[in-house]
């Protein structure tokens, strides 16, 4: 298993990548086909898969994530605590930050037409195009979730301009679909498409000392 972050290798039992701490996807072990963190049979083939329990958060070793800054009244739990043990963390930070997220539109139906592993072959094409796309405007993948990809522009590096980059980002992973359409038709007669969606706010961001 890869990270989709750092793009180490990690044992085939990793919930975490191992260098940074980034979620790593599920792999159903009948068609090798990505899914998300919680599912439990495959969405392809109908495969089970075993019943790992994990938190939802990347373990307290690994750099942290962003946490939406939310008006909360008095009698609710915060929404992140320091962790027990003494252990100090800087205070938080508040940062706004861009979220985008893409993923295909009808992938079920189109899974449905293909062999698993031309499916998988498909999948690796969108999220490399995709991917490629991103790191030209120095966004940062957070997490792939099926065919699915969360990215943030604005953390870890902030730039004064993350809004427009995220929205040229997401103008480039449709022109970049143009392109990869063009090829998946020839080789497996598929047509994608995508769907982006982009929100910028307030986030609070935790940082060890």
């Amino acid at each position: 298993m890869h990270c989709p972050s750092c793009r180490r290798a990690n044992l085939a039992e990793a919930n975490f990548c191992l260098h940074c701490g980034t979620r790593l996807p599920r792999v159903c072990p009948q068609c090798q086909s990505v899914l998300p963190p919680d599912a439990r049979f495959c969405m392809h083939c109908g495969q089970a898969l075993a019943d790992v329990s994990y938190p939802l958060s990347p373990p307290a070793s690994a750099s942290t994530q962003p946490v939406p800054h939310q008006a909360r009244g008095a009698n609710q739990a915060p929404l992140w605590a320091p962790p027990l043990g003494g252990s100090s963390v800087h205070e938080a930070e508040r940062r706004q930050l861009t979220v985008l997220f893409c993923d295909l539109v009808g992938s079920t139906a189109l899974a449905g037409q293909l062999d698993p592993e031309d499916w998988r072959e498909v999948v690796r094409a969108y999220q490399t195009a995709c991917a490629e796309v991103i790191g030209r405007f120095e966004g940062h993948i957070a997490q792939y979730l099926g065919d699915g990809l969360l990215v943030y522009f604005g953390y870890p590096q902030a730039h004064e301009d993350d809004a427009l980059r995220a929205v040229r980002a997401g103008l480039g992973m449709v022109e970049a679909m143009d392109t990869l359409r063009l090829r998946l038709v020839q080789e497996w007669g598929i047509r994608l498409a995508v769907r982006l969606g982009i929100h910028t706010g307030h986030f609070l961001v935790f940082s060890k000392p």
